[in-house]
């Protein structure tokens, strides 16, 4: 039988409640000044400063990003760099986060030390574009990639978690003939859904807000995302000219255009959350229980 909440249980229930709808509240509202400034005039947009309830709503601005076809290659191209680019992470991650979870692989400490060392230094700027460029990767997408296609702080939450799988499974696996890279794939990983999920969402958002490599390594400017373009267009927006000498395709944008592409530059991202959201909170905390 439930006990009777206590005054100072309720009082400290409306306070938590009233707290966390603050905060909710405090989260939403950019988003909402963002998209409602998007679907405003540039005249009352102007004139109120901040909107959130548009009064006559439009579509103008919108009109206005779309009407080059800029805005929607660059998306696409954000989609591709993306979807590829978080399957090459889960996929290096998950074949370097297995055998250093097992306890009978040599040289596994000082592996981790050096993972860890990669966390707290690195090489810098300079060096990596200079090796990108060696590598011949300048104006490819796989300079977006491969230099980090495994992040060592997601490679650790990975490790934790296969490290807690029972050790019966891979023993009655190794009895009925598997090797490793077939427990890996059979097992382990089914097993791993929740860490994985977590893991992609983690992944799928760092690629998708990159815009600082592309901008590094990527010279043509038919192949930049979304992100760069926003980066352009923000830039376009508080200039004193009318063209952009790099790129050419825009005037000088109005500040709702601005606001639609940070609009179209964020929704697509939102829309993963609600299908990993049940995994997340679960695969963060049983890949963090140990070190």
């Amino acid at each position: 039988m439930r006990k009777q909440a206590t005054l100072s249980g309720k009082l400290f229930d409306a306070v938590n409640y009233g707290f966390l709808a603050l905060f909710a509240v405090v989260m939403l509202l950019p988003m909402m000044y963002v998209i409602s400034g998007s679907l405003t005039s540039d005249a009352e947009l102007a004139l109120r400063k901040v909107v959130l309830v548009p009064s006559n709503p439009t579509w103008d601005s919108y009109r206005y990003i779309l009407s080059s076809g800029t805005i929607l290659t660059s998306l696409f191209y954000s989609i591709l760099i993306t979807v590829v680019g978080t399957a090459i992470n889960i996929f290096s991650t998950a074949l370097m986060a297995y055998p250093l979870s097992r306890r009978t692989m040599r040289g596994r400490s000082l592996l981790m030390k050096l993972i860890v060392f990669t966390m707290l230094f690195q090489g810098g700027m300079i060096p990596a574009y200079l090796l990108v460029k060696q590598l011949g990767l300048l104006d490819s997408y796989w300079s977006l990639w491969l230099p980090g296609a495994i992040g060592a702080f997601n490679l650790i939450l990975m490790k934790n978690f296969f490290q807690d799988l029972p050790d019966g499974i891979e023993e009655a696996a190794k009895i009925d003939g598997c090797n490793d890279l077939q427990i890996l794939v059979r097992m382990a990983l089914p097993l791993s859904m929740p860490s994985i999920a977590a893991l992609t969402l983690f992944y799928a958002v760092a690629n998708w807000n990159s815009y600082f490599n592309a901008l590094m390594y990527i010279n043509d400017s038919h192949k930049w995302p979304i992100q760069v373009w926003l980066r352009q267009i923000v830039i376009l927006s508080q200039s004193s000219i009318d063209v952009n000498e790099t790129t050419k395709e825009f005037a000088k944008p109005p500040e709702t255009a601005k606001l639609a592409v940070i609009s179209v530059a964020t929704i697509p991202i939102l829309c993963v959350y609600p299908f990993l959201q049940k995994h997340f909170a679960k695969g963060v905390m049983l890949g963090s229980v140990k070190g």
